[in-house]
């Protein structure tokens, strides 16, 4: 395939203020892969970092966010073989160091030398470049290849998936039976409801304030929905559940009261997973975590391989994070697209950026 010298990337110049400029093309090392950027999906914590830098992070005007991204593989390095030139590919962000003690135990998205490119961890759109840009290259390690029938604006949830199914398997996965109230219809949110149900949770809850994203769960397999501008979730679960509560709560609003409230719904020895970053100190009755014998676990990132799993569950099938996808927008308009994000009175889940 025929690579320019140059493209088009949106390079962080200043606070708040991003920037479409021509740069070089990346040149791929000895295991890396060279992509051409087929879509890259917007996330919340991409507006964090350009409001605020990131530990890692790279200087302003030197750095391309966006880390959900799928495309087509142009070039190779010297010695990769797991790849060819043109398969279609999604990525995950993180690379570990692979030398750390977490790194040499599968956490990866944990290393110990996070940010430390000398030592050879990366995550692209965090601590190096990332995709909303034309090319970008990935180690091999963080490449996945996706079938013909996924398109590449659906493949670039598969981050989103991968880190639910990272949620999942750290709390220790087998929710057979289990009652499982989600906090949040947003895109993790939302994920949540799906792999709960085909975990064969007896019980999904989804707990927001939007009406549409709400409706939305419905389809992705919610059992009951609970607007909180009109009845109070608490107490609705505690009912519904003859006062035991349920015994899983993930919270994925990162709202204010969003982790006090999934306490309050764990029953005695239940579990909260939390998918979701808070921006601020936030306030919580963290009495009945000791009394009751209620685990937190947080997860980082889509760690352990579980992009690989979310690219199997989406061949099979068994997922649909196509209706998660609402709007589009061109590279060159990104500028555009990042100020309709910000807007909260938009209604909207997902954000593709295009480069065609």
């Amino acid at each position: 395939m025929e690579i320019p010298k140059e493209m088009t990337a949106a390079v962080l110049t200043a606070p708040n203020k991003l920037e479409l400029k021509t740069v070089e093309v990346p040149h791929p090392s000895n295991e890396d892969v060279l992509i051409r950027i087929e879509a890259c999906a917007i996330c919340k914590s991409d507006l964090s970092l350009i409001n605020k830098p990131w530990p890692g992070q790279p200087p302003y005007g030197k750095f391309i966010p966006g880390h959900e991204y799928s495309g087509t593989v142009v070039k190779l390095g010297n010695s990769v073989d797991e790849f060819h030139i043109g398969d279609r590919v999604v990525v995950e962000s993180h690379l570990g160091c692979m030398r750390c003690k977490n790194c040499r135990l599968g956490n990866y998205t944990a290393c110990l030398n996070y940010g430390n490119l000398k030592k050879g961890h990366r995550a692209n759109g965090f601590t190096t470049n990332g995709g909303y840009a034309q090319y970008v290259i990935n180690h091999i390690n963080t490449v996945y290849q996706i079938p013909q029938s996924m398109s590449f604006s659906e493949a670039t949830l598969i981050t989103n998936l991968g880190c639910v199914l990272f949620g999942f398997e750290t709390i220790g996965g087998y929710i057979i039976g289990d009652k499982v109230a989600v906090i949040g219809p947003g895109p993790l949110g939302l994920i949540s409801v799906q792999v709960a149900k085909i975990l064969n949770a007896r019980k999904v809850y989804l707990i927001g304030t939007r009406e549409s994203r709400l409706n939305i769960g419905l389809e992705m397999g919610a059992d009951h929905l609970i607007n909180i501008n009109k009845e109070d979730p608490i107490q609705t679960i505690h009912n519904d559940t003859k006062g035991q509560n349920v015994d899983l709560v993930i919270e994925a609003s990162g709202s204010e009261i969003g982790f006090d409230t999934a306490i309050k719904l764990t029953k005695k020895m239940g579990k909260i997973l939390l998918l979701s970053f808070f921006n601020d100190p936030i306030t919580a009755d963290i009495s009945s975590l000791g009394l009751d014998n209620k685990t937190v676990f947080a997860v980082r990132g889509e760690g352990r391989v579980n992009c690989e799993r979310a690219v199997s569950l989406l061949e099979l099938q068994k997922i649909n994070l196509k209706p998660l996808i609402t709007h589009s927008f061109l590279l060159e308009d990104i500028v555009e697209a990042l100020r309709f994000y910000s807007n909260p009175r938009n209604d909207f889940i997902k954000i593709i950026i295009t480069n065609n």
